[in-house]
C-alpha cells in the first residue's frame, strides 16, 4: 500500500539565493496538511489554502552570515471570499539557530480581500544573527501562523517568503 503524507516537506531546492538574500517558493516550505488536497493546493508558483483550521507554514534558510541582520516577510494573494480572517491575527516569527528566541510581527488580513499583500506590513520582523553563533547553527527558521483560534479559515495563496539582508 502506498501511503502518502499529509504534510507538505520543504525542497530546498526552492529556495533561491541572489548575495545574502533569499526567495523562499512555496514547494520550499513546510505545510501542515499541505499534501491533503482538501486542504491545500501546492504548485512551484502558489500554496493555495483551501481551508484549515491550524496553519502552520514554515521554512529554514541554512548558512547565514554571522553578525547580519535580516528580514522576514511573506507575500500572498488574500482571495475575494477569503474567509475566517475577522478578528484573528497571523503571525510571522523568526529566529536565528535552533536554541535562538522567537521574535514575531502580527498581521491582520480581514479587509484585504481581492488584494496582493506582503506581511508583516506595518514594522519588518527582523532577526540579527549573533557574530559567536556557531556555523553549524546558523540557520534562520521562520514561519507564518494561526494555530490559537481554532476558527476555520481559507482563500489565501501564499506566493513566496522573503529573507533579505538589511545589514
Amino acid at each position: 500500500m502506498n501511503f502518502k503524507k499529509p504534510h507538505h516537506t520543504a525542497d530546498q531546492n526552492a529556495i533561491e539565493k541572489d548575495a545574502d538574500n533569499y526567495t523562499i517558493k512555496p514547494t520550499g516550505l513546510n505545510i501542515v496538511w499541505g499534501n491533503d488536497p482538501r486542504y491545500w493546493k501546492v504548485t512551484k508558483s502558489e500554496a493555495e489554502l483551501i481551508q484549515v483550521s491550524w496553519l502552520e507554514v514554515s521554512g529554514v534558510v541554512k548558512a547565514l552570515k554571522k553578525g547580519k541582520k535580516y528580514k522576514v516577510e511573506f507575500e500572498l494573494n488574500v482571495k475575494p471570499g477569503a474567509f475566517g480572517w475577522d478578528e484573528t491575527q497571523v503571525l510571522v516569527m523568526a529566529k536565528a539557530g535552533k536554541s535562538g528566541r522567537y521574535s514575531f510581527k502580527e498581521a491582520k488580513l480581514s479587509g484585504s480581500e481581492g488584494r496582493h499583500v506582503t506581511i508583516p506590513s506595518s514594522e519588518p520582523l527582523e532577526v540579527s544573527f549573533p557574530a559567536a553563533i556557531s556555523d553549524s547553527d546558523a540557520n534562520l527558521y521562520f514561519g507564518l501562523y494561526e494555530v490559537w483560534s481554532g476558527k476555520w479559515k481559507g482563500g489565501i495563496e501564499i506566493i513566496k517568503a522573503n529573507v533579505t539582508c538589511i545589514d
